[in-house]
C-alpha cells in the first residue's frame, strides 16, 4: 500500500447539487438501504467488482484500496425545490414507495440547502428554493459557507461535491475560462454570459479542498482555469456526464466494429425520456450541450484519420425527445449501418429500454468513493482513470480522451494496482 494514502477514517460528507433529483435520490436510497443490509449495490464497481492480483488471488476492489465505508457517508446538498429527499424521491417515481419506506426517516432528514441557480441556464425549470446572490462571486462565497457549515454540523472529516443536476445550456470555451485569474475576474465582474452556476459550485468545492465531480455535460471543470485551480488546491476533479445508457452501448459496440475491421457508414441514435432531465433537454440550447457530449464518442474510438476506408464518412446523428409518460424509463434506439467483405451492407438495431437513474446511481456512488480515494492518495487535477464512468472523459489539450470501455476499465485497474505498489500483469487484463 502506498504510504501516502490516508485511511478513510471518520465521516465522508457527500454534497449533491440537485439532491432532490431522480439520480441523487435513487443513489441515496440505495446506499442507505445497502448499509442496512436491505439491498445490494448492484452496478457499483466499488462495492461488487473484483481484480486479480499478482499472487493470482481475485479480490474485491474495496478490499484492495481503502475506500470509505457506506456507513460513514452523510448526504446533503442543494436543490432548487425545498422538498426533502423522501418527498423528492416520491415525486421522481423511480423507486417504489415500499423501497423508499425502508429508509423513510433518513430520507426525510435530508433537506436541501438553497441552490445557486440562474433560470437562463435551464429555462424549463423554475426554482423556488434559490439563493439571492448579487454576483457570481457572491454565489461562490455563499456555497463555500454552505460547505463549511455542513462539514462542521455533521462532523465530517472530508467532503466530496457531486453535480447530479440537469444539463445547463451550451457555453463555448472562451478567454474567461483559460486562466484562474481570468475566471475569478469574470466571477467578480458578474459576467453571467460565460460563468454558469455549475462553475460556481466547482470553484466553491475546490476552494474548500473538496473533490468535484461533474455528472452532466456542462462546460465546467473541463477548462484550463479549473485545471489550474485544482492543481493549486491539490484537489481531484472528474467528469463529465454519467455514462449510463445509449453511450455505454456505443463504447462497447464501436470497439467491436473496429477490432473486427468492419466499416460503419451511419449511426443514428434517438431517445425518449420523461423525467426532469428530459424536460430540460427539450430546450435546444440545453440539448446542444448533451449532443456535443454524445457525438464525441465514436470518432475517438474509430480513428477515421487512420482508417478512412472504414470510418472516413460516418454519418452520426443523436436525438433526445421529451416524452412525459415514460418518466425515468428511457428508451433508446440505435440504427447502425455497417459494411463488410466487398463493401456488402448490413444493419444492427439496438432497442435499450433502460431506467436512467437506476443505471446512473451506482456510477455516481463510484465516482464519489474513487474521488475521495484519489484525494487521500494525494492525486490532484484531472482523474483520467475515472473516464470509465463518463460519456465525455475529461482531458487536457495535450491528450486525447479514451472512450473504449475496455481500455478505460484497464486504466481503472492499473491505477488501483499502482496505488498498492503492484505492476501491470504481463497478460491482457
Amino acid at each position: 500500500m502506498r504510504e501516502n494514502i490516508k485511511p478513510a477514517t471518520g465521516h465522508l460528507g457527500v454534497l449533491v447539487v440537485g439532491v432532490g433529483g431522480a439520480v441523487a435520490t435513487t443513489m441515496i436510497t440505495g446506499v442507505l438501504a445497502a448499509r442496512k443490509g436491505l439491498a445490494k449495490a448492484i452496478g457499483s464497481i466499488t462495492q461488487m467488482a473484483t481484480m486479480r492480483m499478482q499472487d493470482g488471488e481475485e479480490k474485491p476492489i474495496k478490499d484492495i484500496v481503502p475506500l470509505a465505508d457506506l456507513k460513514d457517508i452523510i448526504f446533503g446538498g442543494w436543490d432548487i425545490f425545498p422538498d426533502n429527499a423522501y418527498e423528492a424521491a416520491m415525486y421522481a417515481e423511480v423507486l417504489k414507495e415500499k423501497d423508499l419506506n425502508l429508509v423513510k426517516d433518513e430520507l426525510q432528514a435530508i433537506k436541501p440547502m438553497t441552490a445557486a441557480f440562474d433560470h437562463n441556464f435551464a429555462k424549463r425549470l423554475s426554482g423556488t428554493h434559490i439563493k439571492n446572490a448579487a454576483t457570481r462571486w457572491d454565489m461562490v462565497e455563499q456555497l463555500r459557507e454552505d460547505i463549511r457549515n455542513f462539514k462542521a454540523a455533521n462532523h465530517c472529516d472530508r467532503i466530496v461535491v457531486l453535480w447530479a443536476a440537469s444539463t445547463e445550456i451550451y457555453v463555448p470555451l472562451c478567454e474567461e475560462h483559460k486562466s484562474l485569474a481570468a475566471l475569478e475576474k469574470a466571477m467578480k465582474e458578474n459576467n453571467t454570459e460565460v460563468i454558469s452556476p455549475s462553475m460556481c459550485y466547482a470553484y466553491a468545492a475546490i476552494a474548500e479542498g473538496a473533490p468535484f465531480i461533474m455528472g452532466a455535460p456542462n462546460l465546467c471543470v473541463d477548462t484550463p482555469a479549473m485545471w489550474e485551480f485544482s492543481q493549486k488546491m491539490n484537489v481531484p476533479i472528474a467528469g463529465k456526464d454519467f455514462k449510463s445508457g445509449q453511450t455505454l452501448m456505443k463504447t462497447v459496440l464501436a470497439p467491436m466494429f473496429k477490432t473486427r475491421m468492419l466499416g460503419v457508414s451511419g449511426w443514428f441514435s434517438t431517445n425518449i425520456l420523461g423525467n426532469r432531465d428530459g424536460e430540460v433537454l427539450d430546450q435546444p440550447e440545453n440539448f446542444k450541450t448533451k449532443e456535443v457530449s454524445k457525438l464525441s464518442v465514436i470518432d475517438n474510438i474509430f480513428e477515421p484519420e487512420k482508417f478512412p476506408d472504414l470510418y472516413g464518412d460516418v454519418y452520426h446523428k443523436v436525438r433526445i425527445n421529451y416524452y412525459p409518460p415514460r418518466k425515468d424509463n428511457k428508451e433508446a434506439w440505435d440504427n447502425i449501418d455497417i459494411f463488410g467483405w466487398m463493401n456488402y451492407p448490413m444493419q444492427i438495431k439496438v432497442n435499450f429500454l433502460c431506467r436512467d437513474s437506476i443505471l446512473a446511481a451506482p456510477i455516481a456512488l463510484d465516482l464519489v468513493l474513487f474521488s475521495d480515494l484519489a484525494q487521500r492518495a494525494n492525486m490532484c487535477g484531472i482523474q483520467t482513470w475515472l473516464s470509465f464512468f463518463c460519456k465525455s472523459p475529461m482531458h487536457d489539450f495535450e491528450h486525447q480522451p479514451v472512450h473504449d470501455l475496455f481500455t478505460q476499465w484497464r486504466m481503472v485497474k492499473q491505477t488501483i494496482r499502482e496505488m498498492v505498489g503492484e505492476e501491470a500483469p504481463s497478460y491482457l487484463d
